[in-house]
Formats: C-alpha cells, sequence, structure tokens
C-alpha cells in the first residue's frame, strides 16, 4: 500500500459503528419531546458539572491565570469531570470502556494523533508570539514539568466528561451529528479567552471529536489537547522573556 492510499486509509477506510445498547434506545417524554433517556441525562449532568466548575471554588485561587490556580483548578477537575461522571457510570452498571476509557483503535489513534501533533504543534508556538496570546498565557508559565502536570490534570479530566461521557452517549443516540453537538459546550467555556483562541476552538473541538469517533477512544484528543496547551503556555512564556 503506497503512503497516500495509507494515510487516506487511516482518515477515510472502516468507519466506525456505534450500534446502541438497549438501554440506549430507552426514551423518556418530556411534555412530548420523546428524548433518549441516558444521552439527555448525561447532557445534562455535564453542563451541571460545567457550571459548578465554572461558579465555584473549592481549593484557594491566586488570580485567573496564576499557575497555582490552574493547578487547583485541575485537582478539582480530576474530581468533578473524571471521578464523579466515572462514578455514576459504575452505578449505573454502564462500561466506561463504552465512554471512551478503552484503548480503542490504537493504531489509528497514533498515526492520526501523531499526525495532528506534528502538523500543529509548531503552528502554535508561532501563535504564542501574537501579543493577545502572548500577554494571556505567559504569566501561566512555571516550569515545563510543572505545566506538563498542571494540563494533564485538567485537560484529561475534561476530555473524559465532554468528548467521552457526552459525545459517546450521544454517538450512540444521533450518529456522527454528536460530533457537533458536543462541541457547544466545549466553545462555551472558552468565552473569555483571547479571540484568537475563542475562534480556534470551532477548528479545534471538531479536530478533538473527529479523532475520539475515528479512533473510538479519547486518549488521542487528549493527549492532542495536552500537547498543544503545554506548548501554547511554554512558547508564550519563551517569547515574553526573550523581550
Amino acid at each position: 500500500m503506497t503512503p497516500v492510499a495509507r494515510l487516506r486509509d487511516l482518515l477515510l477506510g472502516d468507519p466506525p459503528a456505534w450500534p446502541p445498547s438497549p438501554r440506549d434506545r430507552v426514551e423518556v417524554d418530556l411534555l412530548g419531546l420523546r428524548v433518549p433517556a441516558l444521552a439527555t441525562g448525561l447532557l445534562v449532568l455535564a453542563c451541571i458539572l460545567l457550571m459548578l466548575d465554572r461558579n465555584y471554588d473549592v481549593l484557594p485561587r491566586f488570580g485567573p491565570i496564576d499557575p497555582r490556580s490552574l493547578r487547583n483548578q485541575g485537582i478539582e477537575r480530576v474530581v468533578l469531570f473524571g471521578l464523579l461522571p466515572l462514578g455514576l457510570l459504575l452505578a449505573l452498571r454502564e462500561d466506561p470502556r463504552r465512554y471512551g476509557l478503552g484503548l480503542g483503535d490504537r493504531r489509528r489513534a497514533f498515526a492520526l494523533g501523531g499526525l495532528v501533533t506534528v502538523l500543529t504543534v509548531p503552528v502554535i508556538a508561532l501563535v504564542a508570539a501574537v501579543p493577545a496570546i502572548r500577554d494571556w498565557y505567559a504569566p501561566s508559565m512555571s516550569t515545563a514539568s510543572g505545566v506538563l502536570l498542571t494540563n494533564v490534570l485538567d485537560l484529561v479530566p475534561s476530555e473524559f466528561l465532554l468528548r467521552g461521557v457526552v459525545l459517546f452517549a450521544l454517538l450512540r443516540a444521533i450518529g456522527p451529528f454528536g460530533v457537533v453537538v458536543a462541541l457547544v459546550p466545549f466553545v462555551m467555556i472558552h468565552i473569555g479567552k483571547p479571540d484568537v483562541e475563542a475562534v480556534s476552538t470551532f477548528g479545534g473541538g471538531l479536530v478533538f471529536g473527529w479523532l475520539n469517533w475515528r479512533t473510538r477512544s479519547i486518549w488521542a484528543s487528549a493527549a492532542y489537547h495536552v500537547a498543544i496547551q503545554t506548548t501554547v503556555i511554554v512558547a508564550a512564556g519563551a517569547w515574553a522573556a526573550a523581550g
């Protein structure tokens, strides 16, 4: 197989199927609106958790972009976006692997995740020099390892909630359109960030969702999200230090 044919197969070949289970087919009647009960409940749960994350802080904050604040936010999200929805799935006797925690299509995950990382990380490092991006992210810089750890704590649970619990439930309820629906809360939580980043979340969110749909797992999008977020903070700190 030629390299072009291999790439075409990775991108387009063997599209994944998302057959619903009997529980996925159960509907609830909301004043005449018949909606899938499980997907609707998980989507509402995600909205509630996002509002709690937005409006309440358990651990101290030292300013919205202070490295200590971001670390504490990441720890909170491990519980709020990771452990709580995981506990609910287990209580419902749902297999967490059906919500992105399985290994999925590892071949595509490594190939596609690696491809988008190689193509976009250098661009992101350059974009970090844009004054609005540099000035926003440079104060979040501590050490490269510290930034990486904070982003793992923050973004892996976030991917699990939005593009694991919500997206995979939607895929079984409404098909691939679920990738677009799951984009909405992701875009909304970026309101208030620099305009360049806020607008980019439309494309970035679709890429993250497409990776999960294609690989049947959250791990490619989680690794990619951590890579680009770490890059932009470290690069912004470097650009700021350079003057």
